[in-house]
């Protein structure tokens, strides 16, 4: 593991401590959109079903409960905990629309081979799946921000870092390239993506919320 991954493993955790804090410490889950974190959470459990049937190390294998639990269990706090507090009028994207093109990128698009036992290509497939959904997993997010046009500096921290997270990876590719030279391709275009979707978001956050002044998108 290089210093880039490590990295953005850290800031991937805590976006979702922030996360978590902002909801309980407030009581409220207000400005963060529910379709992102269900999308998230379809992330991780695609991803990680490996957890059952591969071990690389105690912290892979803590970092991928985490990231499961943690996501379900924010869920379940915007669902149940503080349901009235979550405003669906103005989280409408649809998933079924970003779910659907990541399933099908994933059948066609994936690292499992036609000699792979059935279970390695399901695992592979499922993987392929979780990094083109996770790539646009945070579009609900963004599209809510835009209909506010504003947000808690929290919520703005808690985006900075997962989008952060992503960007760090990208790096980890690249290093990954230089020194073993080779690059697999599906993490890279999907991140170059995610982080691209961020750039908005980036942009204002260093502009206006690293000054210390509040979140509010361009008229």
């Amino acid at each position: 593991m290089n210093i880039f991954r490590l990295i953005g493993d850290l800031l991937h955790l805590a976006s979702i401590i922030m996360l978590l804090l902002k909801i309980t410490r407030t009581r409220s889950a207000a400005g963060i959109s529910l379709n992102s974190q269900i999308l998230y959470a379809l992330v991780f459990v695609s991803r990680y079903l490996d957890l059952f049937v591969h071990w690389v190390s105690l912290y892979n294998t803590l970092m991928k409960l985490v990231f499961i639990a943690s996501s379900c269990y924010i869920i379940y706090l915007m669902k149940v905990t503080y349901r009235a507090t979550w405003d669906p009028s103005i989280d409408t994207v649809r998933i079924e629309y970003l779910v659907a093109p990541a399933a099908v990128l994933a059948i066609l698009f994936h690292h499992g081979k036609a000699s792979d036992p059935a279970l390695l290509k399901i695992l592979q497939t499922l993987w392929s799946f979780s990094i083109y959904l996770e790539s646009v997993a945070i579009l609900p997010q963004l599209f809510q921000l835009t209909r506010t046009g504003e947000a808690d500096a929290i919520t703005t921290h808690y985006l900075f870092a997962l989008g952060g997270y992503r960007a760090l990876y990208i790096c980890n590719y690249l290093l990954r390239f230089h020194l073993e030279g080779r690059v697999d391709w599906i993490p890279v275009v999907a991140g170059v993506v995610q982080t691209a979707l961020y750039a908005d978001f980036f942009y204002v956050y260093v502009t206006r919320v690293l000054k210390g002044k509040k979140f509010v998108l361009p008229a």
